[in-house]
């Protein structure tokens, strides 16, 4: 998976400043151009956005950073603000007669138009907080990602960002509070976590703060990140780690414990909390909302919930198929899987040395696809990758994996996160599949692509499209196999089966959450009978889709999308198809909705039939 950012909101500047970066000009105040105008609007976001001005990577450190030692306010008034700076933005925006636009100036006004209409559209769910659906929760929640992110994408590279390092350490208690102040207002309104979610949310916390304030990783990567830093002298590393010993110890864990006992205070409402949304005001609409954003299309949930049941019965016969080629022909699918699962031929020791092998051979995995790439791609990224595992602290809550964008300006490498909490629930034959999905050809080649796209604004380099990236690096999986990353080895190409009837079952589950009535346990059995995965990983698969209603369904629906829109350009193309044109097609205009990607192929296909 992706972590996504949220066009959340915007404010102005008083400034009027021209900055050069990356190929492209960024114009604070009064813009000329559509591409200025996007500019000006995305910079006033990241102001009040300082964790993702640190995660794009452009200034941190610089004479312009006003930003990394700051962290952005939580609550109704941020939110309100932002709802507000939308409709403003929206109005600038139509002052541009789109037809005098260019082609990707249109492209630039057709991508902000639709993340305006979809920001404003959530107005109506007034309960909603500025963090979205659950301020507080085990995967999405804001008390991980505010952790996460302090761990691993705070950058430091000289005196100013070490220190404003310590000064968001400083900050992070107050903004755990307001989350607490959140919660607590949401449930005002009716709004109460699943106590599922509440209870794994304790467990996250409770594994937070289990060390001594002095080993806790927001202080040891700390330490580690200074010591990569030659102009940082001893003693001024001493004393920002008794500093950041310091935050932790009497901010961050004291509020860490508040949040705990506000939890706790609400657990007899949580326990009347059926699993979706449709329970909250309004929820029906506001599932169908969210669908809408994470998929970008019209579906409803009962045609995505149809969708996916056709495609678990057709990944369900071909993994019927693979396995009796190997001899498994007793039981369901799901049950030789899981036979397969537990056998130790397939897994690594549950031991730290077990860990290191297992990021060596995704490592390995990566080297071995990269390869290839030049025969299937025009552009290939020149960013670094590298591959880590999940914060330990993180990991109970956590998917199995994630990639974390690099930064913009080098200084931190696109990073894919694997979760190692059990090494008996990782067997080697899946291994593959989730690489390519993370690393290469997904994620780091889609984003990596975007953000070095030349003569586009600022927010055509990011991001913001559940359905077009989830899509991409799905389609990734099975890109993989056409070009014979499987040849000779019908386990990995198991694996991929099984991520691919997960991605199908996830169509299912998410719209029986929440359009169809269905329990926890049902969605948890339903998930299990079919992919054959770990109780474990079903259960944070399924508390995931409580946590972040529809986005589990972006995946299926982006890849069979850009499945489609290829077959469609063979047929149109025949001997003129090339695969490597129809890659830059999907890639080279950065994220989108999938309805633009449609006219992207359609143009492509027009353009190559007329020579």
């Amino acid at each position: 998976m992706r972590k996504f950012w949220r066009i959340a909101g915007w404010t102005a500047l008083a400034v009027v400043v021209v900055v050069g970066y990356a190929g492209y000009r960024i114009v604070w105040g009064t813009p000329f151009t559509i591409n200025e105008l996007a500019n000006r609007q995305m910079l006033q976001f990241l102001t009040k956005s300082p964790e993702l001005f640190t995660q794009i990577g452009i200034v941190d450190g610089t004479i312009f950073d006003r930003h990394s030692g700051r962290l952005a306010e939580v609550g109704v008034a941020r939110r309100d603000e932002d709802y507000a700076l939308q409709e403003r933005f929206l109005d600038e925006l139509q002052r541009f007669d789109r037809a005098k636009l260019d082609r990707q100036e249109q492209i630039t006004y057709d991508v902000l138009s639709d993340l305006y209409h979809t920001g404003t559209a959530l107005k109506a769910f007034d309960w909603l907080s500025s963090e979205g659906l659950y301020p507080i929760s085990p995967m999405f929640g804001t008390n991980v990602t505010l952790v996460n992110f302090l761990q691993s994408q705070h950058v430091v590279k000289n005196e100013k960002t070490a220190r404003n390092y310590v000064l968001r350490l400083e900050a992070a208690g107050p903004k755990l509070d307001a989350l607490i102040a959140e919660m607590q207002r949401q449930a005002r309104a009716g709004v109460v976590l699943p106590v599922s979610l509440l209870t794994k949310t304790e467990a996250v916390i409770a594994d937070t703060v289990q060390p001594k304030p002095e080993d806790n990783a927001l202080v040891t990567t700390f330490v580690a990140r200074m010591d990569k830093v030659p102009a940082l002298g001893a003693a001024l590393k001493t004393e920002l780690r008794g500093a950041a010993v310091a935050a932790v110890r009497d901010r961050i864990y004291p509020a860490f414990a508040r949040m705990t006992q506000a939890l706790e205070a609400l657990r007899p409402e949580a326990e009347k909390q059926s699993a979706g949304v449709d329970r909250l005001p309004n929820g029906k609409a506001y599932y169908a909302a969210t669908l809408r954003e994470m998929t970008t299309t019209d579906y409803t949930p009962e045609q995505i919930h149809a969708l996916g049941l056709a495609e678990v019965e057709r990944i369900r016969g071909e993994m019927d198929a693979l396995l009796r080629s190997q001899g498994l022909a007793t039981g369901s699918v799901a049950e030789r899987v899981q036979q397969l699962t537990k056998d130790p031929r397939f897994l690594y020791p549950n031991t730290d040395a077990g860990r290191q092998q297992a990021l060596a051979r995704y490592q390995q995995i990566l080297d071995e696809v990269s390869v290839k790439m030049p025969a299937y791609f025009r552009t290939l990224p020149k960013t670094r990758l590298v591959v880590e595992r999940v914060p330990p602290s993180s990991e109970k809550g956590t998917a199995a994996a994630y990639y974390e964008a690099a930064a913009m300006d080098g200084s931190r490498p696109g990073t894919y996160f694997a979760n190692l909490r059990d090494m008996n629930d990782l067997p080697t034959w899946e291994m593959k599949s989730v690489t390519y999905h993370e690393g290469i050809p997904g994620h780091h080649f889609q984003i990596s692509t975007a953000q070095n796209l030349k003569g586009v604004p600022l927010i055509r380099q990011q991001t913001i499209y559940s359905a077009y990236a989830e899509g991409w690096a799905l389609y990734a999986e099975q890109l993989a196999d056409e070009i014979g990353m499987y040849e000779g080895d019908p386990m990995g190409r198991l694996g991929r089966l099984q991520d691919d009837m997960l991605r199908a079952v996830r169509l299912v589950d998410d719209t029986g959450l929440h359009a169809k009535g269905w329990t926890r346990e049902q969605a948890i059995e339903f998930e299990m009978r079919e992919t054959g995965l770990p109780e474990a990983t079903v259960v944070t698969e399924v508390e995931r889709y409580m946590a972040l209603p529809g986005q589990a369904c972006a995946y299926k629906v982006g890849q069979l999308k850009i499945v489609a829109l290829r077959e469609k350009a063979k047929r149109a193309l025949g001997a003129k198809f090339d695969l490597r044109d129809f890659h830059a097609v999907v890639l080279e205009d950065g994220a989108v909705p999938l309805t633009l990607l449609e006219r992207f192929v359609d143009e492509w296909i027009a353009r190559t039939q007329g020579g």
